[in-house]
């Protein structure tokens, strides 16, 4: 197992981040395909302008195969990283301190509603995860 270099709640959360990135990216694609619609509409439209960009939905639907790209690696490193942090988890003894940063760091979950699946209330939950934030932190220093 790697080694963590970064903070424990920092290092937990990198997958978040990533998710976030991913998302922002699937965004954009919709972008640039709602753009490639406007882009064949005007390029079949009659009539023709004196100047017609033919080379502007080429452009666009290269973009488009980059950034498919760019969301797979990122995918790929997600379910790689996702992979790791689990097994880091798996290390924490507790189950009940295993499962409140299964369902924040892995499932996303917020507070709330981490609060409501473990019957209880919101300080209690912050508590439990600066425990389990511990353990993460002590696993890794020996």
């Amino acid at each position: 197992m790697r080694r963590i270099k970064l903070p424990a709640k920092d290092y937990l959360s990198q997958a978040y981040r990533i998710d976030k990135r991913i998302d922002s990216k699937i965004d954009l694609l919709q972008s640039l395909r709602d753009l490639a619609v406007k882009a064949a509409a005007t390029l079949s439209d009659m009539p023709r302008s004196s100047n017609p960009n033919h080379h502007r939905l080429e452009e666009i639907i290269a973009k488009m195969v980059s950034l498919e790209s760019e969301i797979s690696s990122d995918l790929n490193r997600l379910v790689d990283l996702k992979r790791e942090i689990f097994t880091v988890i798996r290390c924490v003894e507790s189950p009940e301190l295993q499962l409140l940063l299964e369902m924040r760091y892995l499932c996303f979950k917020t507070w709330e509603q981490i609060a409501v699946e473990f019957h209880c209330d919101l300080r209690h939950v912050y508590r439990i995860h600066g425990r389990a934030l511990e353990k993460i932190e002590f696993i890794h220093r020996t």
